[in-house]
């Protein structure tokens, strides 16, 4: 049997399988998908995609393609009777906090789309930029070497191929064979319970002018979850766990709304686990969990299940991309574990520690609910590709509390290049970027990048690119005038010099050679 071969194989073709095909094939690291469905699943989980996943599929070129939530919307939900009976209490998902900055940390808002809607844009993204997507084709087994994955693949018709990988990504699912296979566990809080659903499409917007989308129905004997995917379709959440014939579907259904003469399209129904588990090891030799194979949460309004599987994507593609492109050590790929696996527990720890989820906590779970904005944008990584996160620090807080620290995504500040105003989210995107207003760092990046072969660029303030306001830009950065920035190809900051060093050139190799793990450095 003829083996071919390709940089990455990626097991899972769904929305974390195929934001890894994006984010591989947008650094022009040859990719192979294999989802053995044919297409999306025709019950989609995700609702809603957050601003940090936006600002991630705005940098490989998707940004006018998923229309934006409206200014200052929030996600609301109310206790009540039914859809169109009386509603109670409105509940937070995180308590208000009229001490928090008004304050703009992203060139993104959400999305409220629906997975099935984004997939087919993702789908279509991937190919564009090379690679293999093959639909109908399923994983049948793989081993491992020192040297690369072997994979024995079966398509539609039944026919095996053999596939040499140097890595594998496993994006197939809680269930994932693949870390079956591996024999990682998990831990966490576990199964909570089983949860039936249903998919249906009726004219109801009425009852969502006054901006309230999700409501958790409390009727004596009858407790469910009802929300909207804002295109005229609509997800029970019922805890009937039995299959309901259509009858019995439909009066469900009328009794969520509160109204029998409705008219009801029901589309689809499904069956699934409530679970939060976290892998004991999100990587083993040369293959990586990502997405629900790493970690499952239940659903929530965070936006902490797909949106942290679609960073995990991101966080790992750059640095297949390094490894393969001979630049960096494959050390660098023990990074991902590191940053990664600590933001799966946090996401785990915070669910629990809000209202929505608190009565299911485990016993003697009294964490402290952390802001909106932390959560979100100020996630802290400590790795080997970090200098300067040392255990002292929080695991999140605001980017205007951090200013710039190590470890954590660059601020997002509005700047001025080319006539033009852009982020400098929008500057930090493919390479290794040192940001800078001192002009005597350039000679230094220069000498650095033919020392080391690394894609690194400076990026000089009040140069090409200038700030809408200088000392903003050192507040949010961290950094003196002579200071500087060293940014991962993710957006990430990986050391600060908040002044200028006695040698610019021997502070920034010495940085560069241990965050990249660069293979060379002269």
């Amino acid at each position: 049997m003829e083996t071919k071969s390709t940089a990455v194989l990626v097991v899972g073709g769904s929305l974390v399988g195929l934001s890894a095909a994006v984010f591989l094939a947008w650094r022009g690291v040859p990719t192979v998908v294999v989802e053995r469905h044919p297409g999306s699943h025709p019950h989609p989980r995700a609702i809603g995609f957050t601003p940090r996943t936006l600002e991630l599929l705005r940098a490989v070129g998707l940004g006018a393609r998923i229309p934006q939530a409206p200014p200052g919307m929030r996600l609301r939900r109310v206790r009540a009777e039914s859809l169109s009976g009386q509603w109670f209490e409105e509940s937070a998902w995180t308590p208000e906090d009229r001490n928090v900055p008004d304050l703009e940390f992203s060139p993104c808002r959400g999305a409220a789309m629906a997975q099935d809607r984004l997939e087919p844009i993702l789908r279509e993204q991937a190919l564009a930029l090379g690679a293999d997507l093959r639909l109908g084709t399923e994983l049948v087994r793989f081993e491992q070497s020192a040297d690369g994955v072997v994979a024995w693949l079966r398509g539609r018709d039944g026919q095996e191929e053999l596939l040499r990988a140097d890595y594998l990504v496993a994006a197939d699912g809680h269930r994932s064979p693949v870390r079956e296979a591996l024999g990682i566990g998990r831990s966490g809080r576990g199964l909570m319970r089983t949860a039936r659903s249903a998919i249906f499409r009726a004219p109801l917007q009425e009852y969502l002018k006054a901006g309230v989308s999700q409501f958790n129905i409390v009727q004596p004997g009858f407790e469910a979850f009802l929300t909207t995917y804002g295109d005229g379709r609509w997800l029970l959440i019922h805890r009937e766990d039995r299959e309901l014939d259509d009858a019995e579907l439909r009066a469900l259904i009328a009794r969520a709304i509160g109204r029998d003469d409705v008219p009801v399209e029901v589309l689809t129904t499904g069956r699934w686990e409530i679970s939060a588990l976290i892998a004991d090891r999100f990587a083993s030799g040369r293959v990586f969990l990502a997405g629900d194979s790493a970690h499952t949460l239940p659903p929530n309004r965070g936006g902490y299940g797909a949106n942290t599987g679609i960073d995990d994507a991101h966080n790992l593609a750059w640095k297949l991309a390094a490894v393969h492109s001979g630049a960096a050590s494959p050390r660098l790929l023990d990074t991902y574990d590191a940053e990664r696996r600590p933001i799966a527990w946090l996401r785990h720890q915070q669910i629990f520690a809000r209202d929505d989820f608190k009565p299911m906590a485990a016993p003697g779970s009294d964490a402290p609910i952390l802001d909106d904005a932390a959560m979100e944008f100020g996630q802290l990584y400590r790795s080997d590709a970090v200098l300067g996160a040392d255990a002292t620090l929080p695991p999140a807080a605001r980017p205007d509390q951090w200013a710039g620290q190590p470890g954590t995504r660059a601020p997002h500040l509005w700047v001025e290049k080319g006539g033009e105003r852009v982020s400098t989210l929008d500057l930090l995107q493919r390479t290794w970027v040192l940001l800078t207003e001192d002009a005597r760092w350039e000679s230094a990046v220069a000498r650095v990048a033919r020392a080391s072969g690394l894609a690194l660029e400076c990026v000089r303030m009040g140069g090409d690119v200038r700030p809408l306001d200088a000392e903003a830009f050192r507040s949010a950065f961290g950094l003196k005038a002579g200071g500087a920035s060293l940014i991962r190809p993710d957006g990430y900051v990986a050391w600060r010099s908040v002044d200028l060093p006695d040698s610019p050139f021997d502070a920034l190799r010495e940085s560069l050679a241990k965050c990249a793990s660069a293979t060379r450095m002269g």
